[in-house]
Formats: structure tokens, sequence, C-alpha cells
């Protein structure tokens, strides 16, 4: 947690800052171990201080390491900031205007960014890498579940509940990803043509694509997987975009090193893919990082020129999807090393169930 405030630190003073201020939970707990309602606050030599509503002062003090807690009213958690750090040179993490405003009232040298953040959670270290690479274990734990329970006349809503049991029973939990309504993403039959499908009640039917996309939440950190599975007789053209996709996925996974940009690695699935005349229905990025959020910096797009480096989490995940018909997406979380850490074990041959 030492090495962490340091570098939160250097980059706060990089913009002319002397104290740091976080209202994000993902960022509270990344500067403090405490996941909750509270505002965490990070001045010059390492000292923290969380300050928390009445309701949360007890698990802040259990779960924070070496942070000071002061309480407040619910709803006046904002005051007793401005009340505390009125003469400090300020950055906050705040996206809220209003909150924005109502904070340069008492701390005028104020200042809006979450770069600090975003720079220092970039590169995770070795306690992180450990949580990911767990999570990362049971979600392929939970493929091989799909290979045992995937079904003719099962729906794809059954199939998520128990997969989420099987994931809370391990400690995974659902990230609370909001670009979706359920936990997980299962996409049958013309469904998997969608890249970010919901699930239904659809019944799993003969000829089937079937993907299976596995993200979710261990003690904070979350780790992000996709498999597609076949079901009965599925077509020769289903066959022939898998091991296209299965081919580009690997491609992009051997170009992962550092000092690579993230356009390359996005260049290197593509041009697969488009040599096989489906470069239209590859229609999203190659992959993003991954750590507190679902979607974290780098973002693994043909226009981001910036380079990777050791230690950063990512995602690789190439995928085709045929309007009305079908898709096929595989993906692994990684960590970049001279050679791409992959932290996924489940094989990528096409299964047929």
């Amino acid at each position: 947690m030492n090495t962490r405030r340091k570098k939160l630190e250097k980059y706060c003073n990089s913009l002319n800052c002397d104290t740091l201020v976080t209202f994000e939970p993902e960022n509270l707990f990344y500067l403090t171990g405490f996941w909750g309602e509270a505002i965490g606050v990070l001045e010059k030599g390492g000292q923290t201080t969380i300050i928390a509503p009445e309701l949360e002062a007890g698990r802040a003090r259990e779960e924070s390491i070496n942070c000071d807690i002061i309480t407040s009213q619910r709803g006046g958690l904002v005051s007793t900031l401005g009340s505390t750090l009125s003469k400090k040179k300020v950055c906050i993490d705040s996206q809220n205007c209003e909150q924005i405003s109502l904070i340069k009232k008492s701390i005028p040298r104020l200042k809006q960014s979450s770069k600090p953040f975003h720079d220092a959670r970039i590169i995770k270290d070795s306690d992180e890498i450990r949580i990911l690479k767990k999570a990362s274990s049971v979600i392929d734990q939970m493929f091989d579940l799909c290979t045992q329970t995937i079904k003719k006349g099962r729906r794809e809503s059954e199939l998520q509940a128990i997969l989420m049991a099987f994931a809370n029973a391990n400690d995974l939990f659902d990230t609370g990803y909001r670009a979706t309504l359920n936990p997980l993403i299962i996409a049958s039959g013309k469904n998997s043509s969608l890249p970010h499908a919901q699930v239904t009640k659809r019944k799993f039917a003969d000829g089937d694509m079937i993907t299976v996309d596995l993200t979710l939440r261990y003690k904070g950190y979350v780790s992000d997987a996709t498999r597609t599975f076949g079901l009965g007789s599925i077509s020769k053209e289903a066959k022939n975009v898998y091991e296209i996709v299965k081919e580009s996925q690997k491609a992009g996974l051997k170009a992962v090193r550092p000092q690579k940009t993230c356009a390359s690695i996005d260049d290197a699935c593509r041009k697969i893919i488009e040599n096989n005349n489906y470069g239209q229905y590859f229609i999203h990025s190659t992959g993003h990082g991954i750590g507190l959020d679902v979607h974290e910096n780098p973002n693994i797009s043909g226009k981001n020129k910036e380079k990777l480096k050791k230690d950063m989490a990512i995602t690789v995940e190439p995928g085709i999807y045929i309007p009305k018909k079908f898709g096929v997406r595989i993906e692994d979380s990684l960590i970049v090393k001279d050679r791409a850490d992959v932290m996924h074990k489940f094989t990528k041959d096409l299964i047929v169930i």
C-alpha cells in the first residue's frame, strides 16, 4: 500500500497539487483497501484519511490499511472535506460538476483530474496479479462447467443461474457493469451475433454457436474471458469462422510485449480476419485494460498509439459477428511480459457439445 501511495503522490505532485482526493469507490479501494461510501484523502508524506458516514465508519476501520478515519453525517462528507483541506492545493477525481462547484467554494485551489489514479493503476503490482490469476482460474472452471451443462432445451438464463451460483460459491461476484443488465453474457444462435447481447430465456438448439463471456470480480479485481461453444450439428461456415477467430486471437497474443503499441495488437488480430474476407464483421476494438474496473486503460484499438508496458493487464478478444446468423468471440485476460502471460488455460479449440 505504501508503494501505491508513493506513486499516487508523485502523479499528484506532477499536477502541482499537494493533496489527492477520491470519490470513486475503485480509487478509494486502491488507495485505502476499503470499498464503500466514503471520501479518500492522500496528503504529503503518504498520510491517508477516510471521511465516512457513521454507517460505514466501522467497516472502514476494519478493512482499511493505515488510515485515519473521520466520521461525518451522511450527506455532509463534502462539507467535512472542505473544512479539512481549505488551504491545500487539491486534485479530485469527481466527475460531478455540481459537486466540484460546491467543493470549490471551500477549497479554491482545486483541480479535477483522474490522471493520478489512471497512471498508478495501469501497472499491476504482484498482489494485484495474484488476485487476477486466481479469478481467472475460477473462470476456467466455469468454462468447464459449461461443457457439462449446455444442452438442447436449456435456456440462456438457466445457464447464467448455474454459472453465477458456482462463481458466488468461489467468491467471484457480479462486476456491476452498467452497459448490460445481466452479470454475464450468454448468447446463443442469432443472439450471438450481438457482442453485448442480453441474456434471454431462449432455449439452446441444434446448430447453435453459444458465446459465454465471463466477467467477474474477485477481491475487487475483474477478470474477463470468453469462449464460444458449438451445439450439435453446427454449420461449415460456423466452423470456418471459429478457426479464423482462433487464428486472429493467437496472432494478437503473439504480438503482445512491452513497447508495442496498442494499435499494433489490434492490427495483428484484424489483418487475419480481413484477409479471410470477414473484416466488416469485426465490429469492436481488440481489447481493453482490466483491473478494478471492467474496462480500464489502455484501450487496445487501432487508433491508440500508446505503448504497452510490463505488468499492464489487458484482454485480447477478436470476434466475428454475422447479423441474424451467429457470432464467435475468443477472449483471454493477460499480463504484459516479454511473452504474454495469458491467465486463462481453458482450451481454445472448438468444443462441440
